[in-house]
């Protein structure tokens, strides 16, 4: 009789954060607060706070308001980010590498310089407001 194995899910950690996001063009990782921050052309578009289990992004508030409420397991605010752009994602909830970097490259087109976006269009343009 043969067992057949269940594929596990890796969920995405520290270290895939950390390499995704410095793949980024012009990306550079800074100690900031403490913990790894992410900066395009030295503005911060992502952090890994804490226990390293999430992660903070940009996110325009409508947008974020409307992620939380879609999927609160997955996206929430951090009440001292409340009054700002940002939002924080479990890294335990996301479905895979795709995801972590649709994310991440979403939150990088939000802090890029127009330079970049243009000299990068594979990474498309961040939505109109």
């Amino acid at each position: 009789m043969s067992v057949g194995l269940a594929t596990v899910r890796a969920m995405p950690d520290a270290e895939d954060v950390r390499r995704v996001a410095l793949s980024l063009p012009d990306t550079t990782e800074k100690i900031a607060w403490s913990m790894p921050t992410f900066r395009v052309a030295g503005k911060m578009f992502a952090t890994l706070p804490e226990d390293e289990t999430s992660i903070a992004v940009r996110c325009p508030k409508e947008e974020r308001d409307e992620l939380v409420l879609a999927e609160p397991g997955k996206f929430w605010i951090a009440d001292h980010e409340a009054g700002f752009a940002w939002v924080r994602v479990r890294l335990a909830a996301l479905e895979d590498d795709g995801e972590l970097r649709d994310i991440l490259a979403d939150s990088w087109r939000q802090a890029a310089p127009t330079r970049l976006l243009e000299s990068y269009p594979e990474l498309g343009l961040p939505a109109a407001d």
